[in-house]
């Protein structure tokens, strides 16, 4: 067996899996080191406005250890809100022969990176795209100074293991080569979303009292500009017609009280959902929306596919190449475009539940083959090599 380190910053639902299954890998021997410390655990979620602390275990079935953070101002929104004094020791008392690093961009996971480059092969794990595009002389100029830094700091990178088509061509940009690149899929629970929790669904719709006939549209998520969650209620309120559809906004933030006021005909709230209750408020609805201004890749599209429904996205959310095939289980609208929004909705709406349904279950089958089990198949494969 070969001794594997994950560096990364704090326990997420979406890697909790991974680490499950590596840890029951014949292969590998795994340690996870987190270095926001122990209290990034249960942390307050500025994009919620709440402290939030996941509701499904994450910490269970692997071998992990809390770094000392010894910055002011603790977390990931910031270069220097992680800085570990003892990470480069614990981890060289560990051994491992390869390091995987999620993400570079905070003070000691690039002092790792830059310390044990040409010492332990260094693997990296990130989401990043080349989609938001910035215009302008100045923002040319910050362009090419960001191509020469990230060429720098991707030159201390042995692989990368890309989540999707728009990460492999940012990967690429900043000058990592095709040889380098490990195709290793971004996934949710697929199992644990696509579980029947119909009754509860149905009770939600109750809930809201929603006929279980009538079409419900879905946007799930932080409540901020970036998400702009404006958009699709603007164009929400502006169809024609509501009759027997409604919108359901799940989530909460800084722009709720705006929302909320501005909300017409058949829209409902709800409050920020935990993960267990997640699957229960995909499956009561009939099409999902995202609509970021900006989204590196938008797991919340695997968890709504994982659950049959199709998706209507923006063109600036990183897995809508990958995951959304046109007419099949969805579509692309050009984001920030109201007029263009209200087109594919209006489009998807007509379809009703039951070309809606259709849509969803391509959704299901697109879906399976972005699975926590590939992903861990790559690194497998990698550790293999070592030998």
């Amino acid at each position: 067996m070969k001794n594997l380190a994950i560096i990364t910053s704090h326990p997420i639902q979406y890697y909790a899996p991974v680490f499950q299954l590596l840890a029951k890998s014949r292969e590998i021997n795994l340690k996870v080191f987190y270095t926001w410390g122990e209290n990034s655990i249960k942390k307050h979620d500025p994009g919620f406005e709440q402290v939030i602390e996941w509701d499904i275990p994450i910490l269970d079935g692997y071998n992990y250890e809390f770094l000392i953070n010894t910055a002011k101002d603790q977390g990931t929104h910031h270069f220097k809100g992680i800085i570990n004094p003892y990470a480069i020791q614990k981890i060289e008392q560990y051994k491992p022969d390869a390091i995987l690093i999620y993400g570079w961009s905070l003070h000691s996971h690039l002092k790792i990176i830059r310390y044990f480059t040409r010492k332990v092969p260094i693997w990296f794990r990130g989401d990043s795209t080349l989609l938001k595009v910035h215009k302008g002389l100045k923002s040319k100029a910050k362009s090419i100074i960001k191509k020469i830094f990230l060429n720098w700091v991707y030159k201390h990178i042995d692989k990368a293991f890309y989540v999707g088509s728009n990460n492999k061509a940012y990967f690429k940009h900043y000058g990592l080569k095709e040889d380098q690149l490990i195709f290793s899929p971004h996934a949710t629970d697929n199992n644990r979303f696509s579980q029947d929790r119909s009754a509860e669904a149905l009770a939600l719709r109750t809930k809201l009292n929603i006929p279980a006939e009538d079409v419900i549209i879905l946007l799930a998520g932080k409540l901020e500009d970036v998400k702009n969650p404006k958009l699709l209620l603007n164009a929400w309120n502006n169809l024609p017609e509501k009759v027997n559809q409604h919108l359901v906004i799940a989530g909460n933030g800084m722009l709720e009280p705006i929302l909320k006021a501005s909300a017409g005909l058949n829209v409902h709230f709800l409050n920020f959902q935990n993960q267990s209750q997640m699957p229960v408020l995909y499956q009561a609805c009939d099409l999902f929306c995202l609509t970021s201004l900006s989204e590196t890749w938008g797991l919340v599209v695997n968890e709504a596919m994982a659950c049959g429904k199709p998706i209507l996205v923006s063109d600036q959310v990183g897995c809508a190449i990958d995951l959304v095939q046109n007419e099949v289980n969805g579509t692309i609208f050009k984001s920030d475009s109201p007029t263009d929004l209200a087109k594919k909705l209006i489009h998807l709406i007509k379809k009703e539940r039951q070309g809606l349904k259709l849509m969803g279950k391509a959704s299901f089958n697109i879906i399976q083959k972005w699975t926590f089990e590939n992903q861990v198949k790559e690194i497998e494969k990698e550790i293999i090599k070592l030998k």
